[in-house]
């Protein structure tokens, strides 16, 4: 296999390595997404052994982030955070991390992108108060109560949101000097009495009973003024119901294998059963104490198959026209280029990538041709950079665009492909006229508002294998490791 060693043959190379006599064990999980472990598969794992399987992840103990065991990639970008400011213009932040085995790119394993924010256009005034209204009469007509004045948030009214500091009521004790009667009322039920048996007769006939009673204390009426009593029953009964028949627990039966190892790569699981039917709980007795299932880990150490990857499309070929001596560019004279690509980190017994690895396609060559050309229109703000210094600047700017020749969009295809789509490559010379005397592009710069200072970076956890450790010399394979693949079949 031709090429430089990459680093998806680097991880390849750390699943295949048997394990060093320093390794380390930790835990092993099933799944890994969205940047947390999921379905613990076994603790005391060895990290070579978990990672045979490249859809897995590890910790190193508990507590410990996740790394999964595929190649380093930057996951997806966080959500932005909160606005700097509440209200006018201000500043907000997100990060991506790398995740999985090897590096991403150099520095460190957390970037950051910042972005201007508004919240609110204008902030908040403060409004003032207007004087006291008069005071209300009493509350009660017996006793004290309170009488109370309100004023209003409108010398002058608050603007966006404000509001006025303060209480808009005040409130003053009064008395009426006069008694009020006070009325009975019941105190709280007492708890139910006991039943008159333990058990319901399964027979037709009376049923146990049971009273509760309650007090006229809460409170009880007064003498002068003379107070109503308590209306109703102090006393009631109702009759036993949901009485059990006398329980049997429930006791488990023994342990019996249900599956054989789940999988045929890698570490999967082996699972046990027991039913609670030694005996069967009965007449409300209590179920089985503890789980009907448990499972422990199977390590098959076989290497799990890896499919293969298309990678990105290489860059277009010149447009050349086959078996034409004369030259085409800038004229109305349909070629052809290709583009390839490669199928990356398969392993022996992987899928082959579906597809082509080459793509042919129509064009005009307008490389270096004059066209007129137009200014667009400015584009949106961009991020605020640096992201992480001292005063980050954004900008935007308007760029000269050319203004394609009427040329054909359709040709002929090989074959009996029908037509084919003609499309336009190379990089013209727009001519526009010029604005602050730039001919090409103009920029637009300005300060970013209101930035917060960039979090300290977080403490990761190293990756689990270190490149000292793929460099040892009796470290040996025991499976094959990455195979890229070109085929010549053309589209």
């Amino acid at each position: 296999m031709a090429g430089a060693v990459t680093s998806g043959l680097w991880l390849a190379l750390c699943w295949a390595l048997a394990p060093s006599a320093d390794a380390q064990e930790g835990l092993c999980y099933e799944q890994f997404g969205a940047g947390r472990c999921k379905e613990l598969l076994g603790e005391d794992v060895l990290q070579a052994d978990c990672c045979l399987n490249p859809n897995y992840g590890y910790r190193v103990r508990a507590g410990a982030p996740c790394q999964p065991c595929r190649q380093a990639e930057w996951s997806d970008w966080a959500p932005w955070g909160p606005c700097s400011v509440s209200c006018g213009e201000g500043t907000q932040r997100r990060s991506q991390t790398c995740q999985g085995q090897g590096q991403c790119s150099a520095g460190p394993r957390k970037r950051w992108e910042i972005q201007a924010c508004s919240l609110q256009d204008c902030c908040p005034v403060m409004g003032g108060w207007s004087s006291w209204g008069p005071w209300s009469s009493c509350s009660v007509t017996c006793a004290e109560g309170v009488k109370r004045r309100i004023r209003s948030c409108t010398e002058p009214a608050p603007v966006c949101g404000g509001s006025c500091p303060g209480r808009d009521s005040e409130t003053l004790p009064c008395d009426t000097n006069k008694i009020c009667p006070t009325h009975g009322n019941w105190g709280s039920w007492g708890p139910w009495g006991p039943c008159s048996a333990t058990c319901s007769p399964e027979e037709a006939g009376p049923k146990p009973q049971q009273r509760r009673s309650r007090v006229c204390n809460n409170p009880m009426p007064s003498i002068i003024p003379p107070g109503l009593p308590c209306s109703g029953s102090a006393s009631e009964d109702q009759t036993c119901i949901g009485l059990p028949f006398c329980p049997v627990d429930g006791g488990w039966s023994n342990w019996q294998a249900s599956s054989p190892c789940s999988v045929t790569c890698g570490m999967g699981r082996i699972t046990e059963k027991r039913l609670c039917n030694n005996p069967a709980p009965r007449h409300g007795g209590k179920p089985c104490l503890g789980l009907s299932t448990r499972s422990h880990f199977c390590n098959t150490k076989i290497a799990c198959p890896v499919d293969g990857q298309w990678s990105e499309w290489g860059e277009w070929s010149p447009c050349r026209r086959p078996g034409y001596t004369g030259d085409i560019s800038c004229r109305e004279i349909v070629g052809q280029q290709t583009r390839t690509r490669s199928c990356k980190g398969r392993s022996p017994d992987g899928k082959r990538c579906e597809g082509s690895t080459i793509h042919i396609r129509s064009c005009y060559n307008m490389f270096r041709c004059k066209l007129e050309g137009h200014w667009s229109d400015w584009s949106s703000w961009g991020l605020c950079i640096p992201a992480c210094g001292k005063n980050p600047v954004k900008s935007r700017k308007r760029v000269c665009q050319p203004t394609y020749p009427k040329f054909s969009m359709e040709t002929q295809g090989v074959g009996s492909t029908g037509s084919v789509n003609v499309s336009f490559w190379g990089k013209p010379w727009p001519q526009c006229q010029p604005i602050n005397g730039q001919s090409l592009e103009v920029q637009e710069k300005e300060p970013c508002l209101n930035v917060p200072p960039c979090p300290e970076e977080e403490e990761y956890d190293q990756p689990l294998f270190s490149a000292a450790h793929l460099a040892r010399s009796d470290s040996q394979p025991n499976t094959a490791f990455e195979y890229v693949e070109n085929f010549d079949d053309a589209v």
